[in-house]
Parts: structure tokens; sequence; C-alpha cells
């Protein structure tokens, strides 16, 4: 067996022969291992029909796989009834016309056609095509169809991740490691086009890693982020909210029913509650209902050095220190200065040099179409919030304005994550 390529579609519903060239059966699916550590799983058998019974037959036992047949290399099998092992998928079964990832892409794909590659003797799932044409080619008459790789819609093995949680022997998970790679929003995408219980599959997959978790729920619209959260305990809706950015996590709290809102908001550690309670003061169309507590004020006073090394005790969020807001001995905001601009500048350059002084501001009544105006008006990222004493109170970024400005179905118009 050279280099070979054999559609999977070709094999499964042809004759099993022996090695007298006399049917035996019929071949039912293709069984490869997905956890052999290697990229491309390794074909270990067949499942074929025998005289009505499901029987495994050992690739070992298989002389060669060609369109239209298989041959052994004996006259028996073995009449075990079939028994699916542990980590073994059906690629009909299991594969073909199933939801997959291309972690390339970040879209759900759906099998027309599985290829199988011999290499060295070797037989493997070398990949998938999703075509139209791969799904036609099924259908056709075996006669008619042509063997070869799929071109330019073949997507290999090693830029897929497939379900499988359906299979009833798993002890496979989805690689977390993979999706890792993709952004938060990719991967909210994902669950949204998924299937409900193959978006539980994703979301367990990235729950390992808790904080990517929490930016997958940012992400998600309200009717995913309450459906992937229905059936989780109070501690285990206050454990991802405790985790995503505190005007995220009091909007979402805001979405759970009415008798849930309390108990999930007192499982929630103390500073966060704290903030959460503070936000579900204001009206959510004003700035104080879309602002975020979460920024860092540095004295007008200090130097560029001053501002990094306050950025490092800080225990904020990367997004947060977009913008550094200065203020006066009495907290007052007096300027403000971007990231970029201190770490650009020489370490003892006074920030007073560096700032833009007199920023324009808003009190937490401001309405949402006031703050857009004057963002894009002064070109800003991050709009400060201040109180009645022109104290900081929290800070308006950019992508709070545009995910409001949108419309609601801004995600499924122009996020599609299906193919």
């Amino acid at each position: 067996m050279a280099d070979d390529v054999l559609h999977l579609s070709a094999l499964v519903g042809s004759p099993l022969l022996d090695s007298a060239s006399e049917r035996l059966g019929r071949v039912d699916d293709v069984i490869a291992r997905l956890d052999d550590g290697e990229s491309l799983p390794l074909v270990v058998g067949l499942r074929a029909v025998v005289g009505g019974r499901r029987l495994f037959v050992p690739i070992r036992n298989i002389e060669r796989l060609e369109p239209g047949r298989a041959h052994l290399s004996t006259t028996k099998v073995n009449l075990a009834q079939f028994e699916r092992r542990p980590t073994e998928v059906l690629l009909r079964g299991d594969v073909l016309g199933r939801s997959v990832i291309n972690v390339n892409t970040a879209r759900l794909v759906t099998p027309g056609e599985v290829e199988l590659r011999c290499v060295e003797g070797v037989w493997r799932v070398a990949g998938i095509d999703a075509s139209f044409a791969a799904r036609l080619r099924r259908r056709l008459p075996r006669a008619l169809r042509r063997e070869g790789d799929g071109g330019e819609s073949f997507v290999p093995w090693d830029e897929i991740e497939p379900f499988v949680g359906h299979v009833p022997t798993a002890r496979l998970r989805l690689r977390p490691r993979r999706l890792a790679h993709l952004h938060p929003s990719q991967i909210a995408d994902l669950v949204e086009a998924a299937s409900h219980d193959e978006g539980e599959e994703i979301l367990a997959a990235v729950g390992q890693d808790k904080e990517l978790e929490a930016d997958v729920f940012e992400e998600l619209d309200d009717e995913h982020q309450l459906e992937f959260l229905d059936e989780r305990s109070d501690r285990e809706v206050a454990q991802v909210l405790s985790r995503m950015a505190s005007d995220d996590a009091a909007d979402l709290l805001l979405e759970l029913p009415q008798e849930r809102r309390i108990p999930v908001l007192e499982k929630l550690p103390a500073a966060k509650q704290r903030k959460i309670r503070k936000l579900l003061g204001y009206n959510p169309s004003t700035a104080g209902g879309v602002m975020s507590p979460d920024f860092l004020t540095v004295s007008i006073t200090g130097t560029a050095a001053d501002a990094c090394e306050a950025a490092r005790k800080r225990d904020l969020p990367p997004e947060a220190l977009h913008t550094i807001l200065l203020t006066d001995k009495a907290g007052g905001l007096v300027g403000l200065v971007s990231a970029g601009i201190v770490l650009s500048a020489n370490p003892q350059a006074p920030l007073a040099e560096l700032a833009v002084s007199s920023p324009p501001s808003v009190g937490p009544e401001a309405e949402v179409p006031e703050v857009a105006r004057l963002m894009t008006d002064y070109n800003l990222v991050s709009l400060p919030v201040v109180d009645a004493d022109e104290r900081p109170i929290g800070i308006v970024s950019v992508d709070d304005i545009l995910e409001l400005m949108l419309p609601e179905d801004w995600r499924r118009r122009y996020g599609l994550a299906r193919e």
C-alpha cells in the first residue's frame, strides 16, 4: 500500500472480501483512534456486517483497502459482536455529517467526506471535505465517483477539532490548548453557532482556563449567556461573574431570573459585590450604567515611571490601562494620558508635560448618545466618568459604546461561525 487516497464513502457499504476474494459481508464503518499522540488519527480497523452481525475487523487482518471493496488477508473473521473501545470513533457514525471546528478559520464545518490516506503502509485519517461537491459525490452511484484528494476544499485533520461528547465510550474531550489560540469572541461565535450540546462541550473545554471562560461569557449574547448558565448552580454562576469585567458582570446579573440575582450576588467576593452594587444603581442607558469601575489614577505631579509602577501594582485588566487618569491633591480629574505615550516617554518625564489637560468627561447620568458624540469628537478610546466633585468614578470604553450602538443581531449577521 503506497501513498494512496481513499474516500470514506467509497469504502462504507462496499463488499468485505476474504483472501480468496469471496464475499463475507459488507463494510459498515471505519474505526479510528484519536488519542495515539499523532496529528493524523490511526485507522485501527473496520466495523463490518457479516451474517447480520456487526463485527470488528482489525487493521492487521486487512490486506488492502480500495474504492468499492476491502480485502482481508484471511478467510476467517472473529464473530464476536462489535464493541467500541475507549477513544475510538466511527468515522461515518461520529464524524461524517456532524459539526467539527476548523481551528484555523474559527468556523464550524460539516464534513461531507472524510479522506483516508495510506503512507508507508499505515492508514490514517488525512482530513475532511466540507464542500457541497463532497456531499453530492456521496450520493452518486459508486461507479460515477472519482477518487483523489479534495483539492481546495480539503481541510487537513490537524486543523480540525471534532466534537466527541456524543461518542458513547469517549474519554475524549475537545483539546482546550487548541481553542485557547482563538480570540474569546471567536470562541463565543462558535458557541452561538453550535447546538446546545456542542456549545456545552466548547465551554467545558475552555472552562479549564477560568479566565478564558469568563472572557468567552463576556462575548456571548444575552440569550446564550442565560442558556449556558441556566443549569449551573448559583455558586458556579458567581464564579463565572467574579472573573468577568464588573460592568459586564452587572449586565449579566440583571439578565438572570429575579429570584437568582441576590443569591448569586451574595456569593461574589466582597470587593466585586461592592462594584456591582454601585453599577446597578445607575440607569443602564447612561454613562454610569455602561462604565467600568476599574481604572488607573496617578497624581499629576508624578512621572512616567510612577505611572508604570502604579500599573504594575494595581490588579487591573489590560483594557483598563489604555488610558491613565491624572488627579490633583483633592482627587479631582485634571488630565489624562495614554499608556502608549507613557511607555515611549523618558521614565523621568513629568506626567503634567505628557498629559492632555482639561480632558472631556461626563457625569454618570449622561446618556449613551452624548457619550458616543464626545468620544467621536475627541477621538477617544476611553472617556472618564466623574462625580459632582470632578472625582473619577469610572471609565467608558469605546467597545462598550459600540456594542450598545450596533443592532442587537450584529453578531449573527456579521460574525457567522458556520460555513
